[in-house]
């Protein structure tokens, strides 16, 4: 399973490639990951940009002016950043592909990651408003 320090050098790995970029297309391969890759995934997506890349615990969070993407690794996840006309290949499970001919593709053998929508306040939604405190952060204290 990815842990806390891999989602952040993913997180650091893809923000140069894809913050301040829109989203020119969302290529669902297979919907059936963790939680059920929402339907309307590709409408909500597609011709937004991604304003950060952001970690909350394991999530990584990719908001956009219409709403918040978030990502789960699961056990055996990666993101990867391709050229666009890379061939795909078993456990390639979605693509989104950037206005920069490039793509942030999602891997994952074991379907244990996730790709969900949020239109709310990211905190405020039910996978990360109970989380604790960040590690590292101000609010991390003994008590």
């Amino acid at each position: 399973m990815p842990e806390l320090p891999e989602v952040e050098t993913t997180r650091r790995g893809i923000l140069p490639h894809v913050l301040h970029h829109r989203v020119e297309q969302v290529i669902v391969r297979e919907s059936r990951l963790r939680w059920p890759v929402p339907s309307e995934l590709a409408a909500m997506l597609e011709g937004q940009t991604i304003n950060d890349v952001q970690r909350r615990a394991k999530y990584l969070l990719l908001p956009t002016d219409n709403g918040t993407l978030m990502i789960h690794l699961g056990m055996s996840g990666c993101l990867r950043i391709l050229p666009a006309n890379t061939p795909v290949m078993k456990h390639d499970h979605i693509d989104l592909v950037l206005e920069t001919s490039n793509l942030l593709r999602l891997t994952d053998p074991r379907r244990f990651g996730a790709m969900l929508w949020s239109h709310e306040n990211i905190h405020d939604h039910p996978l990360i408003r109970l989380l604790g405190p960040e590690p590292l952060s101000p609010q991390f204290t003994g008590e």
